[in-house]
């Protein structure tokens, strides 16, 4: 359906998408993540003809954007974030004029405007003006603009904003419906969103695409990384003694717990393994109670963030030409190897 081959774009000495490169296929529901600046809007705007590349190329059934204008926008229903409206227009008499812009025959134009119309539930104020209609309002007029005469894809940049909550859950159902028909790329900064709706995810960071997979197996990246969340009754000198006496703990964040005389940890093991029951044993013969112990689940949001923080410190440390050690050098967190090396030094167990 979309084939988006090596995109750049660039803004001066900016770089704002950087050798893009993905593939849509039909009948599928996809989810465009990304931090504020990612890149997002601006492959849309090229993806839909309303901006060139600097350099690259989107085929949309074959047909180059750039080269093939016309034929690639047939196929394409289009809702930017600002929907383009004309606000003196009354709500039908704006759907008839997309409809004439998208060249629907006459014969079959009364009957594509109200079938549009009705699906976004815009039939009770078809002949309001749309400068007088609520935000959720006209958000829903550009929907039925971009959904009118039903493309093969519909390109939705962040259609639920200004809705509430019901009109948020009738626009997930339309998506729904739509897709079953249709191919539907989406893009929205609510992760939930994206993780109800979506069939496959692409996250991109920096203008790169650092992530492209189903929502479970992107939940899955991060499994060897689940961390135990504990809280102990005892000083944070006697949690980490106890921790580091634990082979299968890699590395742990050690904070003072909110309630006097507590501490917590969140505790990363060695590999992908539950470490709970050794992590209990070694408290209770330490004589120190646990008041809590959870193994964290990995979420859609940890995935987000990891993988956007990584890419950006990556471009950072691109930008200042240094290389850094991989390890949890900040205050209060340890490394098992670092920790065992001032050990063998010192010979006094080391400072945790």
């Amino acid at each position: 359906m979309i084939e988006v081959r090596n995109l750049v774009k660039r803004y001066g000495t900016h770089l704002a998408v950087d050798h893009l490169s993905f593939t849509v296929e039909k009948g599928q529901i996809y989810g465009f993540l990304g931090p504020n600046g990612a890149g997002k809007s601006t492959t849309m705007n090229i993806m839909t003809g309303y901006l060139g590349a600097t350099e690259g190329e989107v085929l949309i059934n074959g047909h180059n954007i750039l080269e093939e204008p016309e034929e690639a926008k047939k196929c394409i229903g289009y809702l930017p974030e600002m929907p383009p409206l004309y606000l003196e227009m009354r709500v039908r008499e704006y759907m008839d004029f997309a409809a004439e812009l998208k060249k629907i025959p006459k014969k079959e134009r009364k009957s594509a405007v109200e079938q549009a119309m009705k699906m976004v539930k815009l039939t009770d104020v078809e002949n309001r003006l749309i400068k007088n209609l609520s935000k959720g309002y006209k958000q829903r007029v550009g929907l039925a603009q971009a959904i009118l005469g039903f493309p093969e894809i519909i390109i939705l940049d962040e259609p639920t904003v200004g809705l509430d909550p019901k009109q948020i859950i009738e626009i997930r159902e339309l998506i729904r419906e739509l897709a079953k028909e249709h191919t539907v790329i989406l893009s929205s900064h609510i992760l939930a969103e994206i993780q109800e709706v979506c069939d496959y995810i692409m996250i991109i960071s920096g203008g790169k695409l650092v992530a492209s997979d189903t929502p479970e197996n992107l939940e899955k990246l991060l499994e060897g990384q689940r961390s135990v969340e504990i809280l102990a009754k005892g000083t944070e000198d006697k949690v980490r003694m106890i921790l580091k006496s634990i082979p299968e703990v890699k590395s742990a964040d050690v904070k003072p717990g909110e309630e006097g005389g507590t501490t917590k940890a969140s505790v990363i093991p060695t590999e992908n393994q539950d470490i709970r029951e050794n992590v209990f044993r070694a408290f209770a013969g330490a004589d120190c109670p646990l008041l809590m112990l959870y193994h964290s689940r990995t979420t859609l949001e940890d995935v987000f963030l990891e993988l956007t923080q990584k890419e950006s410190a990556a471009a950072k440390q691109t930008e200042s030409k240094t290389e850094e050690d991989d390890l949890w050098d900040e205050d209060n967190v340890w490394d098992d190897e670092e920790l065992y090396e001032g050990e063998e030094e010192s010979g006094d167990g080391g400072d945790l």
